[in-house]
């Protein structure tokens, strides 16, 4: 992935967590209800961003995990 993307995911998670802390620190519901409009807005926009990343690899599922293929497995 591009680090333009790393900037939505990092942005939607700021959001949430905000409305975290907004809603234990007793604000008030309103802001704590737009913040959370706010939030999932972002995460619609996030999942956008991430699926449309022009993204290319050579990896295969026979690659399996990328840290570990099973090719290379050791016993």
């Amino acid at each position: 992935m591009k680090d333009s993307v790393y900037v939505w995911v990092l942005a939607a998670t700021m959001a949430l967590v905000t409305v975290t802390i907004m809603s234990v620190m007793n604000f008030p519901f309103n802001w704590i209800f737009y913040c959370t409009v706010l939030g999932q807005a972002l995460i619609v926009l996030m999942v956008y961003k991430v699926l449309t990343d022009n993204y290319t690899t050579n990896k295969t599922f026979n690659d399996f995990y990328e840290d570990h293929p099973i090719g290379n497995r050791v016993n």
